[in-house]
């Protein structure tokens, strides 16, 4: 028992091991599955990597999702509104170059009244195309301060290309905008509040110890001063105690002794350096920063005038500036004119003439004012002159000059006109008569642009114009480095050297000689430019005696001087530039001395002198050089040689661009005009040259022509004409409509009397380069009828009547092929027309003139043709003229869209109507919302810089764009006087906050930075705030905001849809413009509801549907394979028959097929007439006849069949064919054909034949009759020889043989040699019985067989005056070719020689 317990007990113990063993191997293998699944898991939800960096957003499953107001595949590229609020910190267009259409904007918020500094660390972008806008406030409206454009790069090692930007009203909106032209790198700004300017330049430390408002400011260390301790002073100590002294009390700067000058004291007086120098001028708000303006000098004031202001506020018309005492004064305006920038100034009697300019206010802004500011009184009067100024215009310069009949007169030269575009003339205004004129110049024929620089020399009367923003040729404009000569007296124009630096709204003053040049926009081409700043301080000297340009040291001033749109002039040998532009609108003052020629004390070293001033030795001293020494010799005696102007380096080069006689002989490059109209360089060699200007043949109207640069400026001359499509203006011909055509009024009008259909008289017109004539005025009707009579007279023909431009549109509309409604006034329809049948007009003039309806296919007799007069006079509405974006951008490319102004420029004017960025946006094409209330979503809204969203309280998305800026709306503030309202100008209209506008009590909310999450446009709720739950009101999309297929509108905003409007052509339409997409080829329309007659397609859609007319007899193929054709599902054929038909079809998808027939044409706009014949589904081809048995071709001529296919997929290509043949075959007809064609067949080929041995026989006459000729014309001579008896041969042997006589042929490649030879004899010396023992053999020989060396000389050979001889005039060459055949035996001899066949050989010669 026991042992059976034991072994009972055991076996239990056994058990539960196993089973605890089972237990410990389940939960381990499920640790492992669960672990298993965890790793899984993990790996499933570990986020995609992405290809490439994502810089301003995150990666999320394989791409970047970009934060808010960044874009692109990496959110590389900014594109939004931006918020920083940080106390310092940097904004970025991001790392790599901007994209196109860029519109970015950072709003810096500090606290109120905290100073903002901006740095640029980095700028690059487009030069006048591509702007960064800053405004010292929260919006666009508030004060703009700075507009920057093109490349931010210092100059110079400590100097600073751009100073800091500075606000001070606790915020900074900075707004960028890019075109679709170039991207550049961009910019990186760093920003910092309430810090010290620049830091203190690292001279100085930045403190608040003494400031009242907190604010920062710099203590400087000694011998530096500024705002920035950026300014040294006094540097080695001015020289003291020899050469100055160091005033501490006052401004801190050098006081020099009387024999010295410069910053530092340095330079005697006179001195051989230049030097400039920043005058130690406070600025004051009498010197307001502008641009633009102009300066002249009169009893010690320099007096500025005009010029372009961020800001009106603070704006004085007119100030002076003392050169003495260095003080700036204020001239009250009072009833002055308006600020204006781009006029001129003149000078006459203590009286400044300003004429022209820019005005602030207004679309058409350019102006023709003259008003006279009277110096000593102050006070401004406005001339009326009659006849009155030619044109309105800005960029240009006048200069008061007097006629050598002492008439003092204001000339004003070229410039720039909205309505006339670029001038290239000069206009002329009479103080005394107060009248204009254009002034008639001779010379070169020069080319006149926008911002140059003139400077007038009264002693020689010379007027050097240079530079500017020009009309290069057809649609191309850009700066240029032209400089132009013009004597006042004699009126004509001298073209002189170039600088090789264009540039424009530069200076230009006369110093000693010499006409120095600063600054400037040098930026011509993105493309091209090599990093050419928009604003420039390059400075230029040319020498006026030595016609040569010299590049002078840019200034060496403590910052950089950098600038455009500035004024200099000239006192007592000094420069002074005041303002410009660079960014900032500057008002500092800089002052050049260049040296003086009483510096340099012998003969030698004056010569020398310079560069920047032309001196010479006159009496023992050195003293300027005037340009009236020259005598009008350029260059001037004593000038070295210029580079290039030598015989030996002379080249066309320079000359090959003068493309005129007159330009080509009135410049400095020695160029002469040649007989075949070309420009060359004197070295070269030419039939004929013109001696001078004065004499150049056919200069006349095609030079003035040339220079026209726009239509209306061409027109102005009766002999020039406008071609549209090639842009350019030329001369008038002769013939104004050509050969065969009338000229009626406006339009050129042709009778043909041909028989064709309306389609191919269309043709036929178009080839001509007309149209079907559109006869719409009573003197083309007259001229019609009348000429119709005389053919109907002379017999010609039989009645005309003519195809004219009249079709039928739908069912009650007839209209001119140029679109011009038909009224009945010209012309009547006959008595019963139009009929229903007809869908095309005719002229009939039987017993009463008028129209009839005819099918558009049946054939009649004449057509008329018209195309316009190649005279007509009319031009298209100018840019300026044109008041709306959609106006304005109707012609394409033409003009430009400003937004930001409300104003239409020429594109090729579009730099100089906005020098200084003044167009925040512009639009070639898809004109937005003029303005802010009209833009209906959120994201529009705020893509425009001057809006913001007021949301409503529904919170479904819906609200009201509006004017505002980053704390709420505003409003327009109410101007007392229109005076006030032309003063206005985009960064200073007068806008006020006005929080109740958008009231956040009552619910509304403001948003300017980010729309709000829920943008449903009222047409759903949002769920998770963003996600639009159920769009309502037929609207889809994620947003709500497009229609639901079959309907259009503009659901945006709370928008309506509605259903589309096809006539039953179309199931779908555009769904923002209700445009339907029409089912049946051939229709078109928005409704649907024309025919395409154009193509061959008639029909009726309101009635019915449009068929294409087939002809019979032709296999048509209609391949609907573009992205046009995808809406296509049916299309519609119809055919008139005479006889007996087949028809097949085909096509590359499966259709359906119905076919019909009619007794009628019309039957496919009357429902109940067409009969059925075939109709099959799905089909990819079908065959079928239609023979008389069936149909009564001959009793119904009208009969029509239908084809109808339809139902089928895009894409799809269809072939088509209808023709007709006979039930039997006439035999005879087929072999009285087939024998008629092979017996004219070899009729022809006998005539051919004949002609052609005809021709070979008269080929051959002729030729034989040449050689005869050329036989004949040979001289021919004889030769008396001595022959002696029995003389020794072996002595003859020691000679060398030498021919009788020599005969050149023609061309000197051969020639015929007749030489005596001694015959073999007996050994007795007799020669045998019947022979003399000499012979005379001829002997052709090549000039192709090499000379000997040894006695090859040169000889002199001419030929005859008349082709085809073999006649020389021969000194030819007995001891050239003989002694090379010296060596031939007279077996190689007699192998060159061919008896009697002298004549023979010379005409084989000739003929090869």
């Amino acid at each position: 028992c026991s042992a059976a317990v034991r072994r009972i007990l055991h076996r239990q113990r056994s058990r539960k091991q196993t089973a605890a063993s089972r237990d410990l191997m389940h939960t381990y293998l499920g640790l492992i599955v669960v672990v298993h699944l965890v790793l899984i898991a993990e790996a499933s939800g570990s986020p995609k990597p992405c290809e490439k960096d994502c810089f301003s957003g995150k990666c999320i499953n394989g791409s970047c999702v970009c934060d808010h107001g960044w874009v692109g595949d990496q959110c590389q590229h900014c594109q939004g509104r931006f918020k920083l609020t940080e106390p310092s910190g940097s904004l970025t267009d991001g790392p790599i170059n901007y994209k196109y259409k860029t519109k970015c904007t950072w709003l810096i918020e500090g606290y109120p009244n905290a100073v903002l500094r901006l740095r640029f660390n980095h700028f690059a972008t487009e030069c006048s195309w591509d702007h960064m806008y800053i405004y010292d406030g929260d919006s666009v409206f508030s004060p703009m301060v700075a507009v920057f454009s093109g490349l931010v790069v210092p100059d110079s090692v400590g100097n600073e290309t751009v100073p800091e930007v500075v606000t001070t009203s606790g915020y900074a909106l900075l707004h960028f905008f890019s075109d679709a032209a170039y991207n550049l790198t961009g910019f990186n700004i760093a920003y910092s509040i309430n810090s010290c300017p620049n830091n203190c330049s690292g001279h100085g430390r930045c403190s608040t110890a003494n400031s009242m408002s907190g604010r920062m400011y710099c203590e400087c260390e000694d011998y530096w001063k500024g705002e920035a301790c950026h300014v040294p002073y006094c540097r080695q100590d001015c020289g003291s105690p020899g050469r100055g002294y160091c005033d501490l009390t006052g401004e801190k700067l050098c006081v020099c002794n009387d024999s010295w000058q410069g910053p530092d004291c340095s330079l005697p007086i006179p001195s051989t350096e230049a030097f400039w120098v920043v005058p130690s001028v406070k600025p004051s708000p009498q010197s307001l920063g502008r641009a633009s303006h102009q300066a002249l000098v009169h009893s010690g004031l320099m007096w500025v005038v005009g010029g372009y202001s961020f800001n009106y506020s603070y704006y004085h018309m007119v100030i002076n500036y003392n050169l003495e005492t260095s003080t700036w004064e204020a001239v009250a305006g009072g009833s002055g004119p308006l600020p204006r920038y781009g006029h001129s100034l003149a000078l006459h009697q203590g009286d400044i003439h300003m004429f022209g300019g820019k005005l602030e206010g207004g679309p058409s802004n350019v102006t023709d004012e003259l008003w006279v500011f009277n110096i000593l009184q102050r006070t401004w009067s406005l001339r009326q002159p009659a006849p009155p100024p030619p044109h309105a215009q800005e960029g240009h310069s006048a200069h008061l000059v007097e006629l050598a009949s002492g008439e003092p007169v204001m000339l004003v030269f070229f410039g720039y006109s909205p309505i006339y575009s670029y001038i290239s003339k000069v206009q002329e205004y009479n103080l005394r008569s107060n009248s204009w004129q254009v002034v008639s110049t001779g010379g070169a024929v020069v080319q006149g642009g926008y911002g140059h620089s003139s400077v007038y020399d009264r002693a020689s009367g010379y007027v050097f114009l240079h530079g500017g923003y020009k009309s290069l040729s057809s649609s191309k404009y850009g700066l240029v480095d032209h400089l132009y000569r013009y004597h006042v007296h004699s009126r004509t124009w001298l073209i002189l050297r170039e600088s090789g630096q264009a540039r424009y709204l530069h200076s230009a003053v006369l110093v000693s000689g010499t006409m120095l040049v600063f600054g400037g926009n040098t930026h011509n081409d993105t493309s091209l430019s090599n990093g050419a700043k928009c604003f420039s301080a390059d400075f230029l000297a040319y020498d006026i005696a030595c016609d040569s340009w010299k590049v002078l040291p840019r200034p060496g001033l403590h910052r950089d001087a950098n600038r455009f749109g500035h004024s200099a002039v000239v006192k007592n040998g000094s420069v002074f530039i005041f303002g410009g532009f660079s960014g900032l609108l500057l008002n500092d003052l800089l002052a050049y001395t260049p040296p003086s020629c009483l510096a340099w004390a012998d003969a030698d070293a004056c010569a020398t002198a310079g560069p920047g001033v032309r001196c010479h030795w006159v009496k023992g001293q050195c003293v300027p050089w005037e340009p009236h020494l020259a005598a009008d010799v350029v260059p001037a005696p004593f000038c070295p040689l210029r580079p290039g102007t030598s015989p030996v380096t002379l080249t066309d080069e320079q000359c090959f661009r003068f493309s005129d006689c007159a330009s080509c002989t009135a410049n400095t490059w020695l160029c002469q005009w040649c007989e075949d109209r070309k420009c060359m360089s004197a070295s070269s060699n030419c039939t004929v040259v013109s001696p001078s200007a004065c004499g150049c043949p056919g200069s006349g109207p095609e030079q003035e022509c040339s220079r026209s640069a726009n239509c209306r400026s061409c027109l102005l001359n009766l002999n020039c004409q406008w071609d549209q499509q090639q842009q350019e203006c030329h001369v008038l011909p002769g013939q104004l409509c050509g050969e065969d055509w009338q000229h009626i009024g406006e339009v050129c009008l042709r009778i043909n009397s041909s028989r064709d259909s309306y389609d191919n008289a269309q043709h036929y017109c178009k080839n001509l380069g007309g149209n079907i004539a559109s006869l719409i005025t009573e003197k083309q009707v007259d001229f019609v009828l009348e000429e119709l009579h005389k053919y109907h007279l002379q017999g010609k023909v039989g009645t005309l009547s003519p195809w004219v431009g009249l079709r039928k549109i739908n069912v009650s509309y007839w209209g001119w092929e140029d679109s011009t409604a038909f009224t009945n006034t010209s012309l009547r329809w006959l008595p019963r027309e139009p009929s229903d049948s007809g869908f095309c007009a005719s002229l009939e003039r039987a017993h009463a003139a008028g129209l009839k309806a005819n099918p558009c296919t049946a054939p009649t007799d004449g057509l008329i043709c018209e195309k316009p007069a190649r005279e007509s006079r009319s031009c298209r509405t100018p840019c300026a003229r044109r008041s709306s974006c959609a106006n304005c951008t109707s012609q394409g490319m033409e003009c430009m869209w400003c937004s930001s102004t409300q104003r239409c420029v020429d594109s090729s004017a579009y730099v100089v109507s906005f020098p200084y960025g003044q167009c925040l946006e512009w639009q070639t094409q898809d004109c937005a919302a003029q303005n802010c209330s009209g833009l209906r979503t959120c994201g529009d809204c705020l893509g425009q810089v001057e809006c913001g969203w007021c949301r409503d309280p529904s919170d479904t998305g819906r609200g009201v764009c509006m004017e505002g800026s980053y704390r709420g709306p505003l409003k327009q503030l109410t101007r007392a006087g229109p005076r006030d309202r032309d003063k206005e100008r985009p960064g200073d209209r007068g806008m006020v906050l006005d929080q109740t506008m958008c009231a956040a009590d009552r619910g509304f909310s403001w948003s300017f930075i980010q729309c709000p999450a829920c943008q449903c446009n009222g047409h759903s709720r949002c769920v998770n705030s963003s996600v639009c739950e159920q769009c309502g009101n037929l609207t889809a999309g994620t947003h709500c905001q497009t229609c639901m297929p079959g309907y259009y509108g503009d659901p945006t905003n709370g928008g309506k849809c509605n259903a589309c409007k096809c006539n039953n052509h179309a199931n779908m339409c555009a769904v923002n413009t209700g445009k339907c997409f029409c089912t049946t080829k051939g229709i078109k329309g928005e409704q649907c509801q024309l025919c395409d007659s154009e193509n061959r397609y008639l029909g009726n859609p309101l009635r019915g549907t449009c068929y294409y007319n087939l002809l019979i007899d032709y296999q048509f193929t209609f391949s609907l394979l573009q992205d046009d054709d995808h809406h296509y599902t049916a299309i519609n054929f119809m055919a008139t028959p005479e006889q007996n038909l087949d028809m097949s079809i085909n096509a590359s998808n499966n259709f359906n097929l119905n076919i019909t027939w009619s007794l009628s044409s019309t039957a496919g706009t009357i429902s109940g007439e067409e009969m059925p014949i075939v109709a099959r589904s799905n089909i990819k081809e079908h065959r079928d006849s239609f023979s008389c048995e069936k149909f009564n071709f001959r009793h119904h001529h009208n009969i029509t069949f239908y084809v109808y296919v339809s139902n089928f997929s895009w894409p799809i290509k269809i072939q088509i064919a209808f023709s007709q043949h006979n039930s039997i075959m006439d035999l005879v007809q087929f072999f009285v054909t087939f024998f008629s064609c092979f017996l004219s067949l070899l009729l022809v080929a006998a005539v051919v034949w004949k002609v052609k041995q005809t021709c070979w026989a008269s080929r051959r006459r002729e030729q034989l009759m040449r050689e005869r000729q050329q036989m004949a014309s040979r001289p021919f001579a004889s030769v008396s020889m001595l022959i002696e008896v029995g003389g020794d041969q072996e002595e003859l042997l020691q000679f060398l043989p030498k021919p009788i006589a020599i005969e050149p042929c023609w061309g000197s490649r051969a020639s015929v040699l007749t030489v005596l030879l001694y015959l073999p004899r007996l050994p007795s010396g007799i020669p045998p019985p019947g022979q003399s023992g000499r012979t005379q053999t001829h002997t052709q020989l090549h000039m192709s067989v090499k000379l000997c060396s040894h006695t090859r000389r040169r000889t002199d050979i001419r030929e005859a005056n008349h082709r085809g001889s073999c006649v020389f005039r021969a000194n030819r060459i007995y001891n050239t070719y003989l002694p090379c055949m010296s060596p031939l035996n007279h077996a190689n001899m007699l192998g060159y020689v061919q008896q009697s066949a002298r004549q023979s050989k010379c005409r084989q010669h000739d003929r090869e």
